[in-house]
């Protein structure tokens, strides 16, 4: 009797185990967040050529700062928007931070995946290169004023990991010459 009944607790653990299993997989998917909204995510897709792809990151995070910062002074630019971007990225200011530092992030593998496969010495590079940094500079004194004023550590975390990225990406733009830039325009006009 004992062991018919060890039998059905076995069996009734196996089951519960089986679908534990099942279970776990679709929680976990369901959980994972994105850190590009659908309509950014297609806008990536949409542009393979790695200095308009730049473009659309740092408008994705320009509109994270939006949120973070709450201006209701760009209402217009941002109805405007809207059709093309979709609504505003939403979520807690801890989980936009996150978003920017990874969209930075994803810019830096995007011109490292770019560097490694083709040649850098074209135009669109060296315009890809230069207008990441152009938005670092502007990023930086943006996320060192929220990084002072936070208290969460979750916050700092990203803010510390976004600086960082911003600065790689000023020091990389170091190696490549303006100048390879104007000669692309140069080259393009003649």
């Amino acid at each position: 009797m004992l062991k018919k009944e060890i039998k059905e607790i076995m069996k009734f653990i196996l089951v519960m185990l089986f679908c534990f299993a099942l279970f776990f997989p679709a929680t976990a998917k369901a959980q994972r967040r994105d850190y590009l909204t659908e309509e950014e995510i297609e806008l990536i897709r949409d542009n393979q050529q790695i200095d308009f792809r730049i473009g659309v990151l740092t408008k994705a995070i320009d509109r994270r700062f939006l949120v973070i910062n709450n201006d209701a002074s760009q209402a217009k630019q941002i109805a405007k928007d809207e059709e093309k971007w979709g609504e505003l990225p939403k979520g807690s200011r801890p989980l936009l931070l996150w978003n920017i530092e990874r969209i930075l992030q994803k810019a830096i593998d995007d011109i490292d995946d770019v560097a490694a496969h083709t040649k850098t010495d074209g135009e669109f590079f060296p315009k890809a290169i230069f207008k990441l940094t152009d938005a670092c500079q502007i990023y930086i004194p943006k996320l060192k004023t929220i990084l002072y004023s936070s208290t969460d550590e979750k916050e700092k975390g990203s803010l510390i990991g976004a600086l960082d990225s911003c600065s790689q990406i000023i020091e990389a733009s170091s190696k490549v010459s303006r100048e390879t830039l104007k000669d692309g325009k140069k080259k393009k006009n003649e």
